[in-house]
């Protein structure tokens, strides 16, 4: 496997370098940031090293909800009945028992801490969605900024971040990883903009530079289901914790599991809302028939949705469900961009689809009778007027990554870790299986928080170790 960006490794005996710091952070998304604010909070100075002028990653492009466990939130609104364990029996149930099982238990019982303390030191004010579930949640327990977008968490972080006085180097694209004979990370070298080189010395490195998504080579590769697809992620996820993983001998995991989005709309180029489709709204293709159980994930209708003549359908909603839609900025800057038609009457909306009117009131039909041949039980049927938007199956970012140990250390092909090298988020393997129905609601902003929670945790313990060394 080989993937378009160079990724080097670059041994010696020690490193020269103008700057030491003692944990190096690749990455400035979700992951990498709240790493750098759990160090920050435990006394170890870090550095962000962010390949963008801005960080933002594909946090900044994502819902920005993330499902947490007995948070203090939670319980605020009466949540008392959930627990680490609960959310990890969903988290099994949704992969069908094919996610890693100590990662599972890890981030479960670390993402509500996570939030906790991202509340509690770093003014982030969770909100809990409790007007619905989503796909595979048992319980409420999807957490938000108020804004309700992954641009505002991602803002939110960068605040924390800036408060905390803690470096992030932007504009600096990182290419190679400086190890010595005994696979101990000293330092890496990056380019910057004007094509000088820097090399920056550390004592730990934590890779959260996201997937491969990307990548079309290795998506080709490795999602062949997924070549077409609109890429809906950010591009600067380029395979490289993957490629470094290649050239150290770095065990891979899971590369078969990636995120889908069966609601991209297009050709506006906007993400709406599931909930519309867990609340009774429907995907009816250019037919006029519904074509899968809606309810069973939005990362799975995808690849159902691109199966469709043109790889398009339609989401199909009525008024009440236009009200809910309307409570996400994602469905409302769709709908600024004329992506919303509304149609009085079963002929006008068959109209609008490209389909025969016979065809789509027999679909509709079977929601108000209660037949609809996947089994999906409907609460009532969608009234006049009829709302549609037009979608495609998007790709959003992959699942599978670099093996780690619970803690996050880097795992060798034989199972034992590297001495200082980490990897958390999209850079390393997730909880979601090898497959794309495999993908729990918010199993990305999970491993990327908790990921980056459990691996600062790690790094200090590895900062302090190297301390009390004689």
């Amino acid at each position: 496997m080989t993937g378009s960006p160079t990724r080097l490794i670059r041994r010696a005996a020690q490193v020269e370098a103008d700057v030491h710091v003692p944990v190096a952070v690749v990455g400035g998304g979700a992951c990498g940031l709240t790493a750098a604010l759990m160090l920050a909070d435990a006394g170890v100075e870090c550095v962000v090293l962010e390949r963008d002028a801005l960080p933002s990653g594909s946090t900044a492009l994502s819902s920005g909800f993330i499902p947490a466990p007995a948070t203090r939130t939670q319980r605020a609104h009466g949540v008392h009945d959930d627990s680490a364990e609960r959310f990890a029996a969903d988290i099994q149930a949704k992969a069908r028992g094919r996610a890693a099982p100590a990662l599972v238990e890890a981030y479960a019982s670390s993402i509500g801490p996570a939030l906790d303390a991202l509340q509690e030191r770093h003014g982030l004010q969770w909100m809990l969605l409790d007007g619905f579930l989503y796909p595979g949640h048992s319980v409420h327990r999807m957490h938000a900024l108020p804004q309700k977008t992954g641009a505002a968490l991602m803002a939110a972080l960068q605040s924390a971040v800036e408060a905390a006085g803690i470096p992030v180097l932007t504009q600096a694209l990182v290419d190679t990883l400086v190890l010595d004979a005994g696979d101990r990370v000293l330092g890496i070298d990056y380019s910057r903009p004007d094509g000088s080189r820097e090399t920056l010395a550390c004592d730990a490195l934590l890779l959260a530079c996201n997937g491969f998504g990307g990548n079309a080579q290795m998506v080709r590769a490795l999602l062949p289901q997924m070549a077409e697809a609109t890429f809906g992620g950010h591009t600067g996820n380029d395979g490289s914790a993957i490629l470094w993983g290649e050239s150290l001998g770095a065990r891979l995991r899971d590369l078969g599991g990636y995120q889908g989005h069966g609601s991209w709309v297009t050709p506006q180029g906007a993400l709406m809302s599931w909930a519309v489709m867990m609340e009774g709204g429907v995907q009816i293709n250019c037919e006029g028939r519904r074509f899968h159980d809606e309810t069973q994930g939005y990362s799975e209708a995808a690849v159902h949705v691109l199966a469709q003549p043109g790889g398009i359908a339609w989401n199909v909603f009525d008024a009440p469900l236009l009200a809910l839609a309307r409570g996400f900025p994602d469905f409302c800057d769709a709908e600024a961009a004329g992506a919303l038609r509304r149609r009085e009457s079963v002929a006008a909306l068959a109209d609008c689809i490209g389909c025969e009117p016979a065809v789509l009131q027999v679909t509709l039909d079977a929601m108000r009778d209660g037949t609809p041949p996947d089994g999906r039980v409907f609460a009532r049927a969608l009234d006049a007027p009829y709302f549609a938007v037009k979608v495609t199956g998007a790709l959003f970012h992959t699942q599978g990554g670099l093996d780690t140990a619970p803690d996050m250390c880097v795992l060798r092909h034989d199972g034992t870790p590297f001495a200082n090298l980490l990897a958390a988020g999209g850079a390393a393997g997730g909880v979601s299986g090898d497959a794309v129905w495999g993908y729990l609601s918010g199993n990305g902003l999970l491993s990327a928080v908790a990921g980056g929670y459990i691996a600062a945790r790690t790094a200090a313990a590895l900062i302090s170790s190297t301390k009390a060394s004689p």
